[in-house]
């Protein structure tokens, strides 16, 4: 068995979309430059991770003057087939309180 603590390469178990939509979900308010920060992707990948979140219907966007808001549509499904019928809400409820709770989320390089 290995040891946990022993770097075993630069995965993560969720995808750059997942982090990005968990953030959000944690957030709604949460400028690209603050998501960015907590998931460690750059912006540019962000804001393309945000439109692409919006296009499959997982967040709508509101733009309220100069400050953007997000809804999280809970009710989506997850798009793979292992989670077929699965609704993201309670994975999203989940994650999210984690973060609230004072769980620190980690960097790009695994560290909080």
């Amino acid at each position: 068995m290995s040891d946990p603590d022993q770097s075993s390469g630069s995965w993560t178990l969720l995808t750059g979309h997942g982090h990005v939509l968990v953030e959000i979900a944690r957030d709604p308010g949460a400028r690209i430059r603050d998501i960015s920060a907590v998931v460690g992707l750059t912006e540019r990948t962000v804001q393309a991770i945000v439109a692409d979140l919006e296009a499959a219907g997982y967040l709508t966007r509101t733009r309220t003057g100069r400050r953007v808001r997000y809804t999280v549509n809970r009710d989506s499904l997850f798009r793979h087939p292992a989670q077929e019928g699965q609704r993201v809400g309670p994975f999203l409820s989940l994650l999210a309180a984690a973060g609230e709770n004072g769980h620190s989320t980690p960097g790009p390089d695994g560290n909080s």
